[in-house]
C-alpha cells in the first residue's frame, strides 16, 4: 500500500484521537467543577471555559451535564468488565467478579480514573441525579450480565443466570455503600472493606444455614 492511499486512514485516526482527548478534557473539567462547586451550581458554560473551549463545543460531545456523569461511570465500568475478562478462566463467576472488583479498585486509585470513580458516589448521593441513577443502575446491570455471559459462554437473553448474578453482585455493593455512608466514614479503603464484607457474606446468605451472631465480649 502506498503512503498516499494510507494517508486518509491516518488522518481519520488522528481526528479520532483528538476527539477522544477533547472528550476526556471536558469530562475531567466537569467532574472537577462538580466536586468543587457542586453539581447543580456548575454550568455547561463553566465546564467549557475550564476546558478552554466554547459551550458549543461542549454540546458536540455531551448532550447535557447528566450525560457527562453517566458516561464517566460507564467508562469506569468498562475497566471493571476488562478486569473480569482478565481473571483466570477456572474461577467461578461470582469469585471472578469479586476478585475483578479488587483489581479494578487498584486501577481506580490512579490519576483521572479516580475522579471518574468518584462520579459513582455523585450519582448515588445527588437528589438532582435520581433519574440518571435509575438509568445507570438498569444499564449497569444489563451490561454486567452481558460481560458475565461473555466470560462464561452463555447468552443472558436466554439464560437467566448472568442477570441474577449481576443483580446479586450489585445489590451487595449497594448495601456495602449504604453501611459505609451510615458509618460517617470518608475513607475509601473502608468503603472497599464494606464492599468485600458484603460480597463475602453472599454464599452464607444464599446457602445458609444462618447462625446467630456471636456477641462481642464485655
Amino acid at each position: 500500500m502506498s503512503a498516499t492511499s494510507a494517508e486518509p486512514e491516518e488522518q481519520v485516526g488522528l481526528r479520532e484521537r483528538k476527539k477522544a482527548r477533547m472528550r476526556e478534557s471536558l469530562m475531567e473539567s466537569a467532574l472537577r467543577l462538580f466536586h468543587e462547586n457542586g453539581y447543580q451550581r456548575t454550568t455547561t458554560e463553566e465546564i467549557a471555559a475550564c476546558a478552554g473551549v466554547s459551550q458549543r463545543t461542549f454540546f458536540r460531545y455531551f448532550g447535557s451535564k447528566e450525560d457527562v456523569v453517566l458516561e464517566a461511570v460507564e467508562d469506569v465500568d468498562e475497566h471493571l468488565f476488562a478486569s473480569l475478562a482478565d481473571r483466570p478462566a477456572d474461577e467461578p463467576p461470582f469469585t471472578a467478579l469479586r476478585n475483578a472488583m479488587v483489581d479494578h479498585w487498584e486501577y481506580l486509585r490512579r490519576g483521572p480514573l479516580h475522579l471518574k470513580g468518584s462520579a459513582m458516589g455523585m450519582v448515588a448521593d445527588s437528589p438532582e441525579l435520581i433519574e440518571v441513577n435509575m438509568r445507570y443502575c438498569h444499564r449497569r446491570q444489563h451490561r454486567l450480565a452481558r460481560a458475565v455471559g461473555e466470560r462464561t459462554g452463555v447468552d443472558p437473553a436466554t439464560d437467566p443466570r448472568p442477570g441474577v448474578l449481576a443483580a446479586v453482585f450489585l445489590s451487595a455493593l449497594a448495601t456495602g455503600h449504604q453501611a459505609w455512608c451510615a458509618s460517617g466514614s470518608h475513607d475509601k479503603e473502608r468503603l472497599l472493606g464494606a464492599f468485600l464484607d458484603r460480597l463475602d457474606l453472599v454464599p452464607e446468605v444464599v446457602e445458609g444455614p444462618w447462625s446467630p451472631p456471636v456477641p462481642s465480649p464485655g
